[in-house]
């Protein structure tokens, strides 16, 4: 796999470096189309991702774009390609600058996520295009009081926007672009980046090598499916996304415990994580775990009450947990939304 990581790398290296800039298509406010000039693609331990420029010559992108590498493949606006250094950074997020030296351009403008749509702007497979995806919202604020608590919304997102940006209508930058799935994704506040820049520098070169090792080391025992490493580097990442795919893959290997402890985990650094709740339920659901269940689902069907997956399984674990009163909302809702399965369900529940 590590080889492979570093062909693709390589690969994407030569095409970018052989291939003009040119502006795609953009049908977004004119201010978000402009805002493309912000963002770059970049080529690290990830071989295509995006990045956005802060500050002159300065890029912020994700740290699992980069793991523990220190040279990042950065793209030029006139399609010519140049060497950007990472910046050691103790910050324990999901989050690193890169210095580039001569990149010019106008960095991002600022701003605060709002009511209004969002607009993830990031590198395009497969040529590294930099362009604005479908709009979305925001689903939910970060956590109060948790400090790698993530911003999650439901704008579009594909592989290579890890880095981009998430704009708001006025072209401001509101957040990092940084995962997600199933349509619910996540980004980092634009408000982190003071905190990451108080946190960079040479003297945080030790505990950034150690950061960076503990993500490749998660991100290469997903990837080869090692479960025996996982917990442990997974932990150490502090990624949420890290952290729940590590608990599908022990919920995978039917080691329901560790699962539903690394998706716990996952929830408290961010409690509002719709995928880290519903990945805990279907770990509780495979154990028969029936009441702590229900207890997960009556807020996750709150969060998505016309996910008719989610309705199901409120159903199951209503019916096995003998808790009425999710019985009679999931059968409410599906009502609301798939009225042609109410029948199905109801008979279940009475059978």
């Amino acid at each position: 796999m590590v080889a492979r990581r570093l062909f693709a790398a390589a690969t994407l290296v030569l095409l970018l470096a052989g291939s003009a800039h040119a502006e795609t298509p953009c049908d977004a406010p004119a201010a978000v189309c402009a805002a493309r000039g912000a963002v770059y693609a970049v080529s690290s331990f990830d071989p295509l991702a995006s990045a956005v420029l802060v500050a002159p010559d300065l890029l912020v992108t994700n740290r699992h774009v980069v793991a523990d590498q220190t040279r990042v493949v950065v793209r030029g606006k006139d399609g010519v390609t140049l060497a950007g250094t990472v910046v050691p950074t103790s910050f324990a997020g999901d989050l690193v600058l890169v210095s580039a030296p001569g990149l010019g351009g106008i960095p991002a403008m600022l701003g605060e996520s709002r009511a209004g749509a969002l607009y993830a702007v990031g590198a395009d497979r497969p040529d590294g295009t930099i362009r604005v995806y479908a709009p979305g919202a925001v689903v939910a604020a970060p956590a109060a009081g948790k400090p790698l608590a993530r911003l999650h919304h439901s704008a579009y997102g594909q592989p290579g926007n890890s880095g981009g940006g998430l704009f708001d209508e006025h072209g401001r930058l509101v957040a990092i672009v940084t995962g997600g799935g199933e349509g619910r994704n996540d980004a980092i506040p634009a408000a982190r980046l003071a905190q990451l820049r108080a946190m960079s520098g040479p003297e945080h070169a030790a505990a950034s090598a150690a950061l960076g090792r503990a993500y490749r080391d998660c991100i290469e025992g997903l990837e080869h499916a090692v479960v025996d490493a996982l917990e442990a580097a997974c932990l150490a990442s502090g990624n949420r996304q890290l952290i729940d795919n590590a608990a599908r893959a022990f919920g995978e290997a039917e080691q329901y415990v560790t699962s539903a402890a690394l998706f716990r985990a996952a929830l408290a650094i961010d409690p509002n994580s719709l995928n880290s709740a519903i990945g805990l339920a279907v770990t509780l659901h495979r154990d028969d775990l029936w009441d702590e269940e229900a207890a997960i689902l009556r807020d996750v069907v709150a969060a998505a009450p016309d996910d008719f997956a989610i309705l199901r399984m409120a159903v199951q674990a209503g019916k096995f947990a003998d808790d009425a009163v999710l019985i009679e909302r999931a059968l409410a809702l599906i009502e609301a939304h798939f009225p042609e399965a109410l029948d199905a369900a109801e008979a279940f529940v009475e059978n």
